[in-house]
């Protein structure tokens, strides 16, 4: 799809009938929908503008529930929708964030979902040149998000955080996720001039002292596959051509291997889909080619050929 510049993807399951993959489209200002087993184009939504369900250079999404998040850079603020109609419950962070990017949701808390947006703006975005190091404070911002009764949005802006020294300021950041079954947040680190790689975050904000190795290109988009209860790999985008997905322990974070495709390159975005279908019988990995189509991995062939846990061969 040329002219649309995709960047980012989000999984959707109905409760009846086949699952979405979602994508953001940076330069179409909408977004694309596919059928996620077959990958057959199947519609879009939105466009450029300032109304609901219109969007200003979309960049990040996630879904949770039945709720589409999508960040949009140049209207400075996350956007939220109800699938399956699109319908647009409103927004939030327009009043803190300034560049965002990245976003994660954590729904395993009984008082509702925590939206982490990462916000990566700069002194001189045309130079890259970076703000003061104590507005690095500021990268991540996060919100306690619910939709009322009345089915209104509500959101609530509950700080911003970022380590502020050597080891762990995020100085160009987009992707974020995290695991609350081991009070983790991964958060890709893209500045290459002092090395990119992924931080390891506490799900309240401090940096816990641990960086992955060092990625040979960007570290992009980063996603949990979860195997079992607490078990389960880390898989991270090395912006490469072609593309190397790069796998972590999730308890340890130890190198797990890795792979290419044969045709994927120059990756943004990822997302996972753990559950069975009946195409991808033991889940799939799907991540963006190019910045114009989408690339599906079938998860049991990746736990086949690097020799993973067992039980993300089931």
């Amino acid at each position: 799809m040329e002219g649309e510049e995709l960047d980012s993807l989000a999984a959707w399951q109905p409760a009846a009938g086949r699952p979405w993959l979602v994508a953001s489209a940076k330069e179409g200002q909408r977004l694309v929908l596919f059928d996620a087993d077959s990958g057959v184009r199947i519609g879009a939504s939105g466009g450029p503008g300032d109304g609901p369900g219109q969007f200003r250079r979309p960049n990040g999404v996630a879904v949770s529930g039945d709720l589409l998040f999508v960040v949009e850079r140049d209207r400075h603020g996350v956007q939220v929708l109800h699938l399956p109609d699109f319908r647009a419950l409103g927004h939030f962070g327009r009043d803190e964030l300034e560049l965002p990017y990245g976003i994660w949701v954590d729904a395993s808390s009984a008082d509702g979902m925590t939206a982490y947006v990462t916000d990566s703006f700069m002194a001189d975005f045309a130079t890259a040149q970076l703000p003061p190091r104590e507005r690095l404070a500021e990268r991540v911002r996060r919100y306690r998000v619910s939709v009322d009764s009345g089915g209104r949005l509500q959101a609530r802006y509950l700080g911003a955080f970022g380590d502020t020294g050597e080891a762990g300021a995020l100085r160009m950041v987009e992707s974020i996720a995290g695991d609350p079954a081991h009070g983790r947040l991964l958060i890709a680190e893209e500045d290459n001039r002092v090395g990119s790689t992924l931080r390891e975050y506490s799900m309240d904000g401090r940096f816990l002292g641990r960086n992955l190795p060092p990625f040979e290109d960007d570290a992009e988009g980063v996603v949990l596959w979860p195997c079992g209860d607490r078990s389960g790999y880390w898989i991270a985008v090395d912006q490469l051509s072609p593309t190397r997905f790069r796998l972590f322990d999730r308890i340890s974070l130890a190198p797990a291997g890795s792979f290419t495709g044969t045709r994927t390159t120059l990756t943004d975005g990822v997302a996972l889909r753990a559950d069975a279908s009946a195409r991808f019988p033991h889940g799939v990995l799907y991540a963006l080619h190019d910045d114009h189509a989408v690339s599906a991995f079938d998860l049991g062939e990746v736990a086949r050929r690097l020799r993973l846990s067992r039980a993300c061969r089931r």
